[in-house]
């Protein structure tokens, strides 16, 4: 098998037996990056000498089992600090920023031995559903380069989706990790809230992001997981609920009998695209084989999703990106005639329309006279609609939905900012809620020839539960192949 068609499990096994050295991995998965980077645009910076550095290292000390990611390589989407490797968050504001520490959950990477190769396009301060929104490159979509991979986590998916790397770490604030998954056809998993320490993970929604794995296979996104997730005692939002082995015992549900799987109707009796309707179908049907329980579910707030979480995502950005404000660090407009000049001009020139559009709703909502009328009534809504998932709960285990209302959609085709915003509509709430959630693979959609991703959630830290039901589930339906258009360009 060719290397960079290896998951992370398969890579890892080649590692410690000695049928791979470390340095032809990062070489391998580097050359790949020198034949798709200049047709997909996924990455920002390429740690290419470290990288071999650092391969040439592990390979003179020998493998270590004890170190779960020994030698495996990855890329991180580059809102997550890395101490002397550039972290921009795609923004012109911070183009020169380069960190003197690791984000938490880089830190657990490189502590279980995984080396990283490059840092991932994104939409400008995850600020965006489609990838469009980065201040450098548009990210293309590895199934159609004439197609959007999805944000704000699209550099990552479309990096693991093209064969550059076996896995990647995105952040999911209101879709941005299982929105990209789905588009470029991998596995994303965004963890209950809390699960994962959010320490260096550059703040957008400080009440929403969270930071997750994006994989070929569930197996690999149960490892990853079980590496970055536990408390942190420099986030306090971390929870302290014990870490399970999610890989443990991932195999042993043979049928789906005995598990209730709900069916919200508010996500399915809705307008879907053919091919979506049809490929989530068929992941249905394949339920209903393997014996599991169908039951249908009723989330009734759903509708004010997109309103409760604009409002609310908007204020919370407008509040975090106060402190790009050209004094401590980023983008210092030079020529300024005095300090307000200065901060205007930082500002105005850094951030792009669509970030500069959000600070300014964010600030209208939180603003005197209308705080009461905005912000407070989203987050009794808020409320409601996770009181909503925890009723559903209690007549099943999981529920199931599509990820998008569509597939991948065509770059520049979304330019009015309510139907980009819309693009979130099935996975925003499940933020709001602070529940667990994660994208596979339905299948490829007969007409858009474009991968087609479902999504399962459950109740909070429920993920070992999550991952052997969807890794269940992927075994039946099998996986996607490598993105042929790709290789035909």
């Amino acid at each position: 098998m060719n290397i960079v068609d290896m998951n992370v499990l398969t890579l890892r096994e080649n590692l410690l037996n000695k049928n791979l050295k470390v340095y032809e991995v990062i070489e391998a998965f580097l050359k790949r990056i020198e034949q798709t980077e200049d047709k997909i645009d996924a990455l920002l910076y390429i740690n290419k000498e470290k990288a071999l550095e650092e391969a040439k290292i592990l390979d003179q000390k020998g493998p270590d089992p004890d170190k779960p990611l020994w030698g495996i390589p990855c890329t991180i989407k580059d809102i997550l600090t890395t101490k002397d490797i550039p972290t921009t968050c795609a923004s012109k504001i911070l183009e020169n920023f380069v960190p003197f520490y690791d984000a938490e959950a880089v830190k657990r990477l490189k502590d279980a031995g995984a080396i990283i190769l490059a840092k991932a396009n994104m939409d400008e301060f995850a600020m965006g559903s489609s990838n469009e929104n980065s201040a450098f490159k548009i990210t293309k979509n590895p199934w159609n380069l004439e197609k959007v991979p999805g944000g704000s986590s699209g550099g990552s998916a479309a990096s693991v989706s093209a064969r550059q790397a076996p896995f990647s770490l995105g952040s999911d604030t209101g879709g941005s990790i299982r929105l990209p998954a789905s588009f470029c056809g991998v596995v994303g998993l965004k963890p209950t809230y809390g699960r994962v320490s959010r320490f260096g993970l550059i703040a957008y929604g400080s009440s929403l992001d969270q930071v997750g794995p994006i994989t070929r296979t569930v197996k690999d996104a149960a490892l990853i997981l079980k590496v970055i997730a536990g408390k942190d005692e420099k986030d306090s939002t971390s929870s302290p609920m014990p870490v399970e082995d999610y890989l443990n015992g991932i195999d042993e549900l043979k049928d789906l009998q005995g598990i209730k799987i709900g069916i919200p109707k508010e996500y399915w009796e809705t307008e879907l695209d053919e091919d979506v309707r049809e490929e989530c179908e068929k992941v249905v049907e394949t339920l209903k084989r393997l014996k599991a329980e169908i039951v249908p579910i009723s989330l009734p707030h759903t509708p004010y999703t997109i309103a409760t979480y604009y409002i609310i995502i908007m204020a919370e950005a407008s509040s975090n990106l106060a402190r790009y404000d050209g004094v401590r660090y980023g983008f210092r407009y030079s020529e300024a005639k005095d300090f307000i000049d200065m901060f205007i001009k930082s500002r105005s020139l850094g951030f792009g329309p669509e970030v500069q559009r959000r600070i300014v709703l964010g600030t209208y909502v939180l603003s005197a006279g209308y705080y009461d009328a905005f912000y407070k009534k989203a987050a009794q809504v808020r409320r409601l609609i996770q009181e909503d998932f925890f009723k559903g709960f209690e007549k099943c285990q999981v529920m199931c939905a599509p990820v998008s209302p569509t597939p991948a959609f065509k770059i520049g085709e979304k330019t009015d900012p309510l139907q980009m915003y819309l693009s979130d509509i099935f996975t925003a709430s499940i933020n709001l809620a602070g529940i667990p959630a994660i994208s596979i693979p339905a299948g490829i959609g007969k007409r858009s020839k474009l991968p087609v991703g479902i999504q399962f959630f459950a109740m909070p830290f429920k993920e070992k539960e999550l991952l052997k039901i969807t890794n269940l589930i992927e075994k039946e339906i099998g996986q996607l192949p490598k993105p042929f258009e790709l290789e035909r360009s």
